[in-house]
């Protein structure tokens, strides 16, 4: 359950902010032990929760970007991606639209995302819903160069709401402990040779 719930947060599937994103001294003690590490917040709105969290990755930015960016390695993060697909537009230019398929959980139905990414090469992806089995999802990741850019640090934001079933404290804590695992998930893809 926790896992669907994790794939519901980071399906790419990210405007909240980053750049707000300070490192807490809970933040740093994680990113010191080689740990990923994540906070999740109600927003004011009362509708949705945010998601912030940071890994540190040794690998320089653009390998960390290609990796983000393929469909193919998606489901290296997302471990109950079924399918990802690009609909329209193009990376290149700065944008695309692409389709995030999940599978059935023992508790959840498969779900269907869309999201529109816009592209800041090697630097911010900025997310949002377009269609899709979620209430809201906007967001973005930011990757900022480390130890003159053979290390990266990547930063994730996003605000998201499902229309589920589920108490809102429980989806926070599931997300809460489940968001870094994704996170080491992108590391451990950027690492390997």
């Amino acid at each position: 359950m926790r896992r669907w719930m994790v794939m519901a947060g980071m399906v790419w599937a990210l405007s909240g902010s980053a750049h707000a994103f300070e490192l807490t001294v809970k933040a740093q003690a994680a990113l010191a032990k080689g740990e990923a590490y994540a906070e999740v917040t109600p927003d004011p709105d009362g509708v949705s929760g945010r998601v912030r969290a940071v890994v540190d990755i040794a690998a320089p930015p653009e390998r960390v970007w290609a990796i983000m960016t393929d469909c193919a390695t998606a489901g290296r993060m997302i471990t109950n991606l079924a399918s990802c697909r690009i609909i329209s537009g193009d990376q290149r230019r700065g944008w695309d639209i692409r389709e995030h398929v999940t599978r059935r959980t023992f508790v959840f139905p498969g779900m269907r995302i869309v999201f529109r990414s816009d592209y800041e090469p090697v630097s911010r992806i900025r997310f949002h819903l377009v269609e899709g089995d979620l209430k809201v999802e906007q967001g973005e990741w930011r990757l900022q160069p480390l130890d003159g850019g053979r290390g990266t640090r990547v930063f994730y934001d996003n605000r998201l709401a499902v229309d589920w079933p589920v108490p809102k404290a429980m989806m926070r804590e599931a997300l809460r402990k489940d968001t870094p695992k994704v996170l080491m998930n992108l590391r451990r893809a950027c690492e390997q040779g």
